[in-house]
């Protein structure tokens, strides 16, 4: 028996991607954190992220004016820390500190990275014209960063209206990847 689901909830199927911290640093210094479960990997080589950020978020604000950011992977262990900052504008608060977080200093970007998340990745805006129509801003990955030393690295994935699932068992069927070889250097 099928059950039809209303078209509006279809990210609940298809966003199967790990929610992130977006991190930035303002023109004015400061940093901020936001929650994103909206984005996709777009192509591989240049390594390109289309990302939801509308101006309803703070964070939009300091991404169009300096063009970077960090995507901050959170594992489990942070899954309640992730949906409060979602609750929440950086407009008002300071984020890593209220959170309890930590800032790092990137390489290729100003924004911070989370050193409580399992893996970094610095990106820098390569274009924006989509950005007005959807608020769909493509990063490419400029350098990523991995804790190779954190126990928990089971990612946090939205499914929407507030539910969520971990990553469980892990499939390796890259022998079976005939095709796409090229990719796995």
């Amino acid at each position: 028996m099928l059950n039809e689901l209303p078209a509006e909830k279809a990210y609940r199927i298809l966003e199967s991607g790990p929610i992130v911290l977006v991190a930035t640093r303002g023109v004015d210094g400061r940093a901020n954190l936001m929650t994103m479960g909206f984005h996709m990997m777009m192509q591989h080589d240049p390594p390109l992220v289309g990302a939801v950020i509308g101006t309803w978020d703070h964070s939009h604000r300091a991404l169009s004016d300096t063009g970077e950011c960090v995507l901050a992977v959170p594992t489990v262990d942070l899954a309640e820390t992730v949906v409060d900052i979602g609750n929440c504008s950086g407009d008002a608060l300071d984020k890593f500190t209220h959170f309890g977080l930590t800032g790092a200093p990137a390489q290729t970007v100003d924004a911070p990275l989370v050193r409580e998340c399992w893996a970094n990745l610095e990106c820098r805006v390569v274009d924006d014209d989509w950005t007005r129509r959807y608020n769909l801003w493509v990063l490419e990955v400029q350098r990523i960063w991995i804790d190779t030393a954190r126990k928990e690295t089971r990612l946090i994935h939205h499914q929407g209206d507030g539910r969520f699932s971990a990553d469980g068992e892990t499939l390796d069927l890259g022998e079976r990847m005939t095709k796409w070889r090229y990719l796995m250097r």
